[in-house]
């Protein structure tokens, strides 16, 4: 039987003093930034975005703490769990999810609306980590070490591209394909795939798209075809960023977004606001912020001793990193437009409370980095 052995400190008070706490407030600046934009979107009133998002970040702070408390032989044991719950939830979207906007991607539990692809996220990199970790390294690029994780990524993927999501897709399909390559997957796998790709994406434009979809890249590729219509977002995306100018016009005085030409500006275009009032100075800024976490994301990673928390650090991390990546390149022109939220500043309950669990997996692992978690090693290993 597999022994675990953890070398941290035992107490919660030892614990809470181990606790990454520059990455922390890293986090609240982040969270702050996006309740002080929320209050602008409003025209300087907190409902009835600002006082929801700033109670959201407060409770996923909490329940970050939380759950960077447990040890990690028990997000071990639960890794799978969570998965096939997610997926359930999946299905239960897709049986009697509830359709905004033509897009049927929510289940109401209750008083509670929660958005499963969004669970999703973080469910695939729990449970690839766990995969990774038990899967011998002789292994990796064998049968088991490829279809497995196929398998786990491809599931999720199918049911939230049917939702339709292409967007939350592209995520999970993006996170696992790095989570594999981190495992020291083969080159040669890796370059077999690289061709498959290229054969396989022309044909998934021509024939696996919806046409609003095909019609985003189209747009993408020239908004000016259609200015009123659908290149209307990404034109008026693109006037906002740049009227900001260097320092911006100031806060609450961007008038593209204060007029409504602006779509969608407290969730999908919260940085074209940001950009318009704080101008190139605030949007470099931002993004600084941003890449100082990743930093020091990728910094816990190389402390861990553990496959499974190197693991489930970098797959949160890469998830993060590809929400801003595609974000900010979406409202720049320079990606098409895919309703991928920026973390922390986009209006969204679920993104905000799994994008805060996620990183209390982070800060988790950072307390619990001289763990070593033997392969097999659960809640009981």
């Amino acid at each position: 039987m597999a022994v675990f052995r953890d070398t941290v400190p035992k107490s919660f008070q030892a614990k809470l003093y181990e606790i990454n706490w520059a990455l922390v407030l890293l986090l609240c600046l982040l969270g702050s930034a996006g309740i002080g934009m929320l209050y602008s979107v409003a025209d300087g009133a907190w409902d009835p975005w600002a006082t929801r998002h700033a109670s959201r970040f407060a409770v996923g702070l909490a329940m970050m703490l939380v759950v960077a408390m447990f040890p990690p032989r028990l997000w071990m044991a639960v890794a799978y769990p969570i998965y096939l719950a997610a997926l359930a939830l999946l299905v239960g979207v897709e049986l009697f999810g509830l359709t905004i906007q033509g897009s049927q991607r929510w289940l109401e539990l209750g008083p509670i609306r929660v958005q499963p692809s969004e669970v999703m996220k973080i469910a695939v990199v729990m449970a690839l980590a766990r995969f990774f970790h038990d899967l011998p390294r002789d292994k990796v690029s064998g049968p088991m070490g490829v279809l497995v994780p196929l398998i786990l990524i491809g599931m999720p993927a199918a049911l939230i591209l049917k939702q339709p999501d292409l967007g939350t897709a592209l995520l999970v399909v993006a996170t696992g394909c790095v989570m594999m390559f981190l495992s020291g997957l083969n080159w040669k796998i890796i370059g077999a795939a690289l061709v498959g790709a290229a054969i396989a994406v022309p044909l998934a434009l021509r024939y696996g798209l919806e046409d609003y979809q095909r019609q985003r890249i189209l747009t993408f590729l020239n908004p000016e075809d259609d200015p009123m219509g659908a290149g209307y977002q990404i034109l008026q995306s693109k006037i906002a960023l740049g009227s900001g100018g260097f320092t911006g016009k100031g806060f609450l005085q961007g008038t593209q977004s204060h007029l409504n030409y602006l779509p969608e500006k407290q969730t999908d275009f919260i940085f074209t606001m940001l950009g318009e009032e704080f101008g190139f100075i605030g949007g470099i800024a931002i993004l600084a912020l941003y890449l100082i976490v990743l930093a020091n994301a990728v910094a816990i990673a190389t402390s861990c001793k553990s496959t499974f928390l190197r693991m489930i650090v970098m797959g949160v991390a890469t998830t993060f990193a590809l929400y801003v990546i595609i974000n900010t390149g979406m409202v720049m022109g320079m990606l098409p437009v895919v309703g991928v939220p920026l973390p922390l500043v986009s209006y969204g309950g679920t993104v905000m409370l799994t994008v805060l669990f996620g990183f209390g997996l982070i800060l988790g692992a950072h307390v619990h980095r001289n763990a070593e978690l033997p392969q097999g090693a659960g809640l009981f290993g």
